[in-house]
């Protein structure tokens, strides 16, 4: 349940970052552009999911990492999309 939490937030972010984007860019190379910003971001916060995990859940770094995967991917394989949409209209 966690996880899916996780991952909803994440799509969340990236729609908070879309909306920046749209905001200070003006257009829709300013949406690409926040969708690109997202990924690492994201990361940052799917690594300190990880951490958390780790260190305070006591799971292993090996029990964590296909969580990390499937935290990190979605949203930033969705927002890989959003961006390739963008670009291409």
């Amino acid at each position: 349940m966690h996880m899916l939490l996780v991952v909803v937030g994440g799509v969340v972010l990236l729609g908070v970052f879309l909306l920046f984007g749209k905001l200070w860019g003006g257009d829709i190379s300013g949406m690409a552009a926040g969708a690109k910003l997202f990924v690492p971001a994201w990361l940052a916060v799917a690594l300190v999911n990880m951490w958390v995990g780790v260190t305070r859940a006591g799971y292993t770094v090996a029990q964590e990492l296909p969580i990390l995967f499937v935290v990190f991917a979605v949203p930033a394989a969705l927002a890989a999309l959003v961006a390739w949409q963008l670009a291409r209209g």
